[in-house]
């Protein structure tokens, strides 16, 4: 009986199976869903909600203060946040990992529903943003009065 090309070319697959292996989790830690900088380009992580007339929105931003965030809402329904998270250097030691991104980011959000740009409330605490926007009055529901003859 004559061997088979997978027993054949066995002893050869698992080393090059597990170089691929290591090839794709290099490739996955600086793939393109990253930023330049090593930071995820998907941060900050957000969570939305909404209680009727109000649109909240938590943004996990650690190591920023508020005067290196901006915040900006356009075309009624476009949330957007920028900024700059300055890297940690530290001053004695060596550094063995940096898995935290640092550098500029951009962020934009499509948001269920227009909002008002003027009642917008923002406060950063514990590294956590939390924004709290108005529904604009063109996205509240209006009840219909139905008339009678």
């Amino acid at each position: 009986m004559l061997p088979t090309p997978r027993q054949i070319f066995h002893p050869l697959l698992n080393p090059l199976q597990h170089f691929q292996h290591e090839m794709n989790r290099l490739f996955d830690r600086w793939s393109d869903d990253r930023g330049t900088d090593g930071g995820a380009a998907t941060f900050p992580l957000v969570n939305i909600w909404d209680s009727g007339d109000t649109l909240f929105v938590e943004a996990e931003l650690p190591g920023l203060n508020l005067s290196d965030l901006e915040i900006f809402v356009a075309a009624a329904n476009q949330l957007s946040l920028k900024g700059e998270r300055k890297p940690v250097v530290p001053t004695q030691g060596v550094q063995h990992r940096q898995e935290r991104g640092f550098g500029k980011f951009a962020r934009t959000l499509t948001l269920p529903f227009p909002v008002d740009a003027n009642k917008v409330e923002a406060k950063l605490e514990n590294g956590v943003l939390q924004l709290k926007l108005a529904k604009h009055e063109s996205a509240k529901p209006r009840k219909i009065v139905v008339k009678g003859e």
